[in-house]
C-alpha cells in the first residue's frame, strides 16, 4: 500500500469530520443513530483499504478517551435534586439487575454451546475446570456483552421524552461504571491465589477511590477556577486523563474519578456549602462549567467519530457468515432484550408495555464492550474464531434493533402530531361553519328571528 503525504491525511482527517457533522444531522431527522452511518463508512473504506492491525493501538487509545470524554459529558448533563432520587435509584437498579441477570444466563449459556471455556490447557493436557472458575472463564465475555453503551445512547436519545431521556442517561452511566468494576473483579479472582479476598478487596478499592474522586474534584475546581490563561481547559481534560490512567495503573475503577468530578463541578452548589461556599466564585465556576461543557462535547464528537470508523473499519464481515455465529448470537440478543424488558417492567413499576417504550429497545452494546473485550486474557479468549463474530454480531444487531425503535417512535410521534394538527384545523373550520349565519345550518335560526321581527 502506497504511504500517503501529510496533505492526504490532511484531507482524510477533515473530510471524515464533515462527514461525521453530516451524519448527525441525517440521524436528527431519520432517527438512524449516527454511530450506525460511522460504523459503516469505516466498512466501506475496508472494501478499498484493508485494515492494518498497527491501527488496532490507535482504536483501543480512542476508544479509552472516548469512553472518559463520553461520561464526563455525561456527568455534566446530570442535575441533583431531590425530585430526581426516584429515577436515579431506579436507573441504578435497573443497570445492576440487567448487568448481572443477563451476564450470569448469558455465561451459562456460553459454557453450554463453547466448551473450551470450561477447559484448561497445561503442557498439551486438557482437563476440565471447576464449575466456578469455569463461569468466571465465560463471565469476561459475557459481561462485556452485557453493558449498555453509553457512547452510542448518549446521541441518540435527543428525541426521547425528557423523563425517559434523564432515565437512559443515568442508566447506562451507572451500566458503564458497574460493568468495568465487575470485569476487572472477575479478572482479578481469575488471576488470583486467593479468589476469597477478591470481593472485599474490590470493595474497599472501590470506597478508596470514591473517597479519592471527591478530594480531588474540589482541590480541582478550587484551583483552576484562580488560574488564568486561554489553555486551562485542555489543562483540565489532561490533567484528568493523567488521573485515569494512574488509578488503572493502580487498578482502580478510575472511570469513577471522572464521573464524581463531572457530578460535583455541575453540583457545585449542592457540594460546596457551608465554611466550602467561601472557596468558590459563582462566576467564575459557571464560566469554567459552560467553556468546559462546549470543550467535552466537541472532543467527545470527534474522538467517537474515528472511534467507530476505525472500528467499522476493522470489521471482517466473513465472520458473520458462520451458522454458529449467527444461532449463538440471536440467543444472546434474546437474552438481552428479555432481562431488559423484565427489568424495566419492575423497576418503572408497570406492567404496561408503552410505558417502557421505546427504551426497552434502546440496549445498544458498543465502545466498552469492545475495549473490555480486547481486555481478555489470551489464556482465556484464545484464538477461537466465533469470539469475534459474536461480538460482531451482537453489537451490530443490537444497534440496529435500537435504530428501528428510535425510527418506530420517531415515526409514530409524526403521525400523532399530525393527526391532532388536522383535528385541530378540522375543529377550527367547524366552528366557524356554526357562526357563520349564510351557512345552511343556520338557516333556520335566520329566518326565525326574521319572522319575529315582522310580528313586532
Amino acid at each position: 500500500m502506497e504511504i500517503l503525504d501529510t496533505n492526504s491525511y490532511i484531507l482524510i482527517f477533515g473530510s471524515i469530520i464533515i462527514v461525521s457533522y453530516f451524519f448527525n444531522s441525517v440521524a436528527k431527522k431519520s432517527g438512524i443513530p449516527a454511530v450506525l452511518m460511522l460504523i459503516g463508512l469505516g466498512l466501506s473504506i475496508n472494501f478499498f483499504v484493508p485494515f492494518s492491525e498497527s491501527l488496532t493501538d490507535a482504536l483501543k487509545l480512542l476508544g479509552t478517551v472516548g469512553l472518559i470524554l463520553i461520561v464526563l459529558e455525561a456527568a455534566l448533563d446530570l442535575k441533583l435534586l431531590k425530585e430526581k432520587v426516584g429515577v436515579i435509584i431506579s436507573s441504578l437498579l435497573s443497570s445492576i439487575f440487567g448487568l448481572v441477570v443477563t451476564s450470569v444466563i448469558a455465561a451459562v449459556f456460553i459454557l453450554m454451546v463453547i466448551p473450551e471455556f470450561s477447559q484448561e490447557t497445561v503442557n498439551g493436557t486438557t482437563s476440565e475446570l471447576p464449575f466456578s472458575k469455569a463461569m468466571a472463564h465465560a463471565l469476561m465475555l459475557t459481561i462485556p456483552l452485557s453493558i449498555l453503551s453509553s457512547a452510542i445512547i448518549l446521541p441518540s436519545i435527543e428525541d426521547l421524552d425528557e423523563k425517559k431521556k434523564e432515565f437512559m442517561i443515568y442508566e447506562s452511566t451507572f451500566s458503564d461504571i458497574i460493568g468495568i468494576v465487575a470485569f476487572y473483579a472477575v479478572l482479578a479472582y481469575v488471576g488470583s491465589d486467593d479468589p476469597d479476598g477478591v470481593i472485599p478487596g474490590t470493595f474497599l478499592k472501590l470506597f478508596e477511590i470514591i473517597i479519592f474522586s471527591f478530594i480531588i474534584s474540589y482541590v480541582l475546581i478550587y484551583v483552576f477556577q484562580l488560574l488564568k490563561g486561554h489553555a486551562k481547559l485542555f489543562l483540565l481534560i489532561s490533567v484528568l486523563l493523567v488521573l485515569y490512567s494512574a488509578g488503572k495503573m493502580a487498578h482502580y475503577s478510575a472511570l469513577l474519578i471522572i464521573l464524581i468530578f463531572g457530578l460535583i463541578l455541575n453540583n457545585y452548589d449542592l457540594f460546596f456549602k457551608g465554611f466550602l461556599k467561601r472557596l468558590v466564585e459563582k462566576e467564575k465556576v459557571e464560566k469554567i462549567l459552560s467553556d468546559f461543557r462546549l470543550v467535552t462535547v466537541e472532543s467527545a464528537f470527534v474522538v467517537r467519530t474515528f472511534f467507530f470508523v476505525l472500528f467499522g473499519w476493522s470489521i471482517v464481515l466473513s465472520k458473520l457468515v458462520d451458522f454458529k455465529v449467527v444461532g449463538i448470537g440471536i440467543v444472546l440478543i434474546f437474552i438481552i432484550y428479555v432481562v431488559r424488558f423484565v427489568g424495566l417492567l419492575i423497576f418503572n413499576k408497570t406492567t404496561k408495555l408503552e410505558v417502557v417504550t421505546p427504551e426497552v429497545f434502546v440496549a445498544p452494546r458498543g465502545l466498552i464492550t469492545i475495549l473490555l473485550f480486547y481486555k481478555i486474557p489470551d489464556n482465556i479468549k484464545g484464538d477461537n474464531p466465533l469470539l469475534d463474530g459474536i461480538l460482531l454480531f451482537v453489537i451490530l444487531f443490537s444497534c440496529l434493533i435500537m435504530s428501528w425503535s428510535l425510527i418506530s417512535n420517531k415515526t409514530s410521534k409524526t403521525d400523532e402530531a399530525s393527526l391532532i394538527n388536522n383535528f385541530d384545523v378540522e375543529g377550527v373550520d367547524s366552528d366557524q361553519t356554526n357562526n357563520d349565519p349564510a351557512q345552511p345550518n343556520n338557516i333556520v335560526d335566520f329566518e326565525e328571528s326574521e319572522k319575529t321581527e315582522n310580528n313586532s
